[in-house]
């Protein structure tokens, strides 16, 4: 059952966004009576929340290639394939106007980024490990510097995201990174 009213969410977001996300339609496409869905989700804010949660465990490719800045490129590369990708692309950003409107969607919305950050902040660690990285590099920040040009161009400015943009994004959290400026 809560596979099926996932699935439908995830369905429901990519076709009719976060705004169009109601419990009656998801209970409907999943064929979970509405009654149930309601008891056990309340609102879209709750089917939201358990589709990020879904999404948080779900396993995301670290990459280790023994390059600071060939794995940092790639993880920037999964964020913007993440968010234009035609498939994925849609639920991702509903997920993100989800954010916007709703204090609880914001929360796991969150939590889901803490958990990536940690898993790519795996890459800094084992460069400052490696002597790529001086020791007192936080390996946090150089995550959200090199994410942080992909968020901006596609909510903020509404920029098409290239993958040299990408690339270019993790070339300069590594420079700051091996510059000791983060």
């Amino acid at each position: 059952m809560r596979d099926a009213v996932r699935q439908a969410t995830l369905a429901e977001l990519a076709e009719h966004g976060y705004n169009g996300l109601t419990v009656d339609n998801v209970a409907t496409r999943s064929g979970v009576h509405k009654t149930t869905v309601y008891r056990r989700w309340t609102n879209a804010e709750g089917l939201i929340a358990d589709a990020l949660e879904l999404a948080r465990d779900e396993p995301w490719p670290v990459p280790d290639t023994g390059s600071v800045q060939d794995d940092l490129r790639e993880i920037v590369r999964l964020v913007r394939r993440g968010f234009t990708d035609p498939v994925d692309g849609p639920i991702a950003s509903a997920f993100v106007a989800a954010a916007v409107q709703s204090s609880g969607a914001a929360r796991s919305l969150h939590d889901f980024f803490v958990a990536r950050h940690d898993q790519a902040a795996a890459v800094v660690r084992r460069a400052v490990e490696r002597g790529e990285l001086p020791a007192h590099t936080d390996v946090g920040d150089v995550v959200r510097m090199a994410v942080a040009p992909i968020y901006y161009r596609l909510f903020i400015t509404r920029e098409p995201v290239t993958e040299r943009d990408a690339d270019r994004a993790a070339d300069a959290a590594v420079a700051a990174a091996r510059a000791g400026s983060i």
